[in-house]
């Protein structure tokens, strides 16, 4: 499939290529895209890049190797210059709260649609306060999110809406999702944004950032969530049929801004009114542990470990003397032994359905991090190739629909949808 037409110097610029993350992307790239991509890898060192260089050429010779761009993240110059030789740029250079503002900024104000794989909702939540006006003006498509956090049940929640609306023309109400398995560790980069999300905003601000529905461009008519049982808000376990026994999600208040989202921009998004979920779409996220007494422990050391690290700044700076450092992780060799899934169950909000319920299974061999570069690779190609038919603006994964999910597929994540009698 051609790219689009668009008179930049280059079709993708992937930021931040020599992280822990950003290699994973650029070798995504080298192996999966177009052999006529014109891309450029981009970074402080150019050692270091050039570096990433070989190591792409290594995976596919037959390609056109990426240019190397000089950009430092604290120069708003250099940054500007960047996003205006791009069509799209793909940033992992993190935390976003300290490096991404500038980066998204400048891709805003130069009309180059731009994605990232952060996990800090009430830093999106700031970016789109702040930029998405600006990003509507200039025909930016923002995609902040896009990667493990939080793509997965962001596209099974869309599957699973579209699959009732196919089957059964209902729209959907309760989705609950189920993150099955996750065998990956957190890498250097990644615990440094936790550990920093709470030095940057203030109490106030995380929790606004987290009330129902506060990140979708329409309210929601109920204004809440599932609200759960007396016992389930102090032990954490519920059990819910088709799914099992589950508990709180370490990745749940991070993904639930992002789905509620995806909620309200398909009710406004004039070719995508025919995805929206429904008027009484509710969501939630668990965990699924290996039994009751695991759940009870892993919402207690969740509920625990945030207040500790939320309140008591000494906790965090002795906690950062015993993890990865950024930039570090575990070797490819631990990390093609990893896997991912979600499973999940939506009830059609319909009485002639009743009993039926749409099920979803989605997984993927191999690391969270290189599932990370799979959506942001993917995300990019279909920007390049597809008519999206979004105009600019802040965006969610689900927004780019059945060709991101596609090529998504052929890259290795998986997503089943069948129908199931409750």
């Amino acid at each position: 499939m051609p790219f689009k037409q668009h008179g930049r110097q280059y079709d993708l610029v992937v930021l931040g290529a020599t992280g822990y993350t950003g290699r994973f992307v650029a070798e995504h790239v080298a192996g999966h895209l177009p052999t006529n991509l014109k891309w450029a890898v981009a970074g402080r060192s150019e050692a270091k890049l050039q570096a990433i260089i070989e190591e792409c050429a290594k995976i596919n010779a037959d390609r056109l190797p990426p240019s190397i761009e000089i950009a430092n993240v604290d120069s708003v110059a250099e940054l500007q210059a960047l996003a205006e030789k791009a069509f799209v740029v793909i940033t992992t250079v993190g935390p976003y709260c300290m490096y991404g503002e500038k980066v998204f900024k400048a891709c805003a104000d130069s009309g180059t649609h731009y994605l990232d794989c952060t996990g800090e909702t009430p830093w999106v939540a700031r970016m789109i306060r702040r930029y998405e006006e600006t990003a509507r003006s200039t025909g930016a498509i923002m995609l902040p999110q896009t990667g493990v956090e939080s793509a997965p049940p962001d596209l099974c929640t869309w599957a699973l809406a579209r699959f009732l609306r196919a089957k059964l023309d209902a729209p959907t109400s309760d989705v609950v999702i189920s993150l099955h398995n996750l065998s990956s560790a957190p890498s250097g980069g990644t615990l440094a944004t936790v550990l920093s999300i709470f030095d940057y905003f203030s109490l106030d601000e995380l929790r606004a950032s987290s009330k129902p529905y506060a990140s979708s461009p329409i309210p929601h008519p109920e204004k809440a969530r599932p609200t759960p049982t007396l016992l389930q808000r102090w032990l954490g376990v519920c059990n819910v049929p088709n799914l099992g026994v589950l508990t709180t999600s370490i990745a749940g208040r991070t993904d639930v801004p992002v789905v509620e989202r995806s909620w309200g921009l398909l009710s406004q998004i004039p070719s995508r009114k025919d995805q929206f979920y429904g008027p009484r779409f509710n969501w939630v996220e668990y965990y699924k542990p290996r039994n009751w007494l695991h759940g009870i422990l892993v919402h207690l050391g969740l509920v625990f470990g945030t207040a500790m690290l939320a309140l008591f700044p000494p906790v965090r700076t002795l906690v950062k003397r015993f993890v990865y450092q950024p930039g570090e992780g575990r070797t490819k060799e631990e990390m093609a032994k990893e896997e991912i899934e979600y499973r999940g169950v939506a009830t059609p909000d319909t009485p002639t359905a009743a009993g039926k319920q749409a099920y979803c299974r989605a997984w993927f061999h191999g690391s969270m991090y290189y599932l990370t570069a799979v959506f942001l690779a993917q995300g990019a190609l279909t920007l390049l190739e597809d008519d999206v038919e979004l105009e600019g603006g802040v965006y969610t994964p689900a927004c780019l629909g059945q060709g991101f999910v596609d090529r998504a597929n052929t890259a290795g994540f998986k997503i089943d949808v069948k129908m199931i009698q409750n």
